[in-house]
């Protein structure tokens, strides 16, 4: 009878060892979206800002801290007192927190997106409003980031439309259209700001660094006045869809936040269109809107992004990608990113890639939850970040802390 009980306490032990594994596991296969990195620095500095990081309930591709990023290791957090009372151990422990610092994976997978942004990933590669016919290589092994650079900077021709393109080479067009080229007006910049509108800008204080840049970038309706700490001020370019343009609801007319630096609108294209196909019949009519903003602003830069950008940029992106992407457009995002890396030596992009400041929040100006707005619906979003992240040449204490990539510019590219 003795044994039979020390057999029934052994099996009982047995099974919670084997359900802790399990969880275990379970857990681990769910972190597979951020890699640990490592730096060379002594003293990484951030311990005491992760004492504050709380992550967040939501849970989607990035299961441990809302969308983006994993929770810190209690392991190191819980030892932080221990940490400063040693002074010739403190490098070998700050090197060892570091390890458990995770930022975005450049060989992120649709696999790993929550079942709602699975369908919807499917139902837009069934639909392919525009008409995408990919015939291109792929890519079995990925490119060297030098190689990725030359292939952007080949084959993505980034212009503005021109009185000479057709159908806009008439008198009343020419009236409308800037008559100096988008070189001509920006000039020659060093170091450039990508601001994206992340919620996780809120709260970074990074306004004076991106003000600090040459030139800045801004999408569409991002605001600064009440910001200002965070985003900055400088607003040199302002990239904005043409939906904004067209919505009434939008006051783009009125507005006068488009009254400030150079603005550059683009539209949706069905597949390597000509401009003629894409002027007949366009994602959003927004011509008539241009004409009267020229009207009231005629003193104000505006220019038209040339819509054979995006595909160009839309199959490098697919060619370097492992599976599918959508057949739909870039984001805005990732076209300001590569018209800023052909006007800049530098490029300085902010919160593209999530730092430790991630939320669900979609933008740092709204309180409105989407999941998407980190990883794509519309927009292959997930397979933008894989790429912006492994061209970085930046570390990945900059992403982690400051959301921050750095890209070269073009004309620096050797190839």
């Amino acid at each position: 009878m003795v044994h039979i009980n020390v057999l029934k306490k052994l099996i009982c032990v047995l099974v919670v060892i084997l359900l802790s594994l399990t969880v275990c596991l379970w857990r681990d296969t769910r972190r597979s979206y951020y890699i640990p990195f490592k730096t060379e620095s002594n003293d990484l500095q951030i311990h005491g800002t992760l004492e504050k990081w709380n992550p967040l309930k939501s849970q989607s591709l990035f299961p441990e801290a809302g969308s983006e990023l994993g929770q810190i290791s209690k392991t190191w957090l819980g030892d932080q007192s221990k940490m400063k009372g040693s002074t010739s151990g403190t490098a070998e422990k700050s090197k060892k927190a570091a390890n458990f610092v995770k930022v975005w994976d450049k060989d992120s997978s649709s696999r790993n997106l929550i079942p709602r942004l699975q369908k919807v990933r499917k139902s837009y590669l069934s639909m392919n409003k525009y008409n995408v016919t990919y015939k291109g290589k792929r890519n079995a092994a990925k490119l060297s980031p030098e190689k990725l650079l030359c292939q952007l900077r080949d084959r993505v021709n980034v212009t503005m439309i021109q009185g000479s393109d057709d159908p806009f080479d008439t008198s009343e067009w020419h009236q409308y259209l800037p008559r100096k080229n988008l070189n001509e007006t920006v000039g020659h910049l060093g170091h450039c700001a990508v601001v994206s509108s992340a919620g996780s800008l809120k709260s970074s204080h990074l306004g004076q660094e991106i003000d600090s840049h040459d030139a800045v970038l801004r999408f569409n309706r991002a605001p600064i006045k009440g910001f200002e700490e965070d985003v900055g001020e400088k607003t040199t370019i302002r990239l904005v869809n043409s939906q904004l343009v067209t919505v009434r609801e939008q006051q783009f007319l009125r507005e006068a936040l488009y009254n400030t630096g150079i603005l550059i609108v683009w539209d949706p294209a069905p597949y390597h269109a000509e401009i003629n196909e894409w002027y007949r019949k366009p994602d959003y009519n927004f011509f008539e809107s241009y004409k009267a903003y020229r009207g009231i602003h005629p003193e104000q830069p505006f220019y038209i992004l040339n819509p054979k950008m995006q595909w160009q940029l839309w199959d490098i992106l697919q060619e370097n990608s492992p599976e599918y992407i959508q057949p739909n457009p870039p984001s805005s995002g990732m076209l300001g990113i590569i018209l800023m890396m052909t006007l800049c030596n530098e490029v300085h992009v902010y919160e593209y890639l999530p730092s430790k400041r991630q939320t669900d929040i979609c933008h740092y100006y709204q309180k409105f939850h989407d999941r998407a707005c980190t990883v794509g619906a519309y927009h292959p979003l997930l397979f933008e970040k894989n790429l912006v992240k492994h061209l970085n040449q930046g570390t990945d204490e900059d992403i982690f802390t400051s959301g921050k990539v750095t890209l070269p510019g073009f004309r620096n590219v050797r190839c």
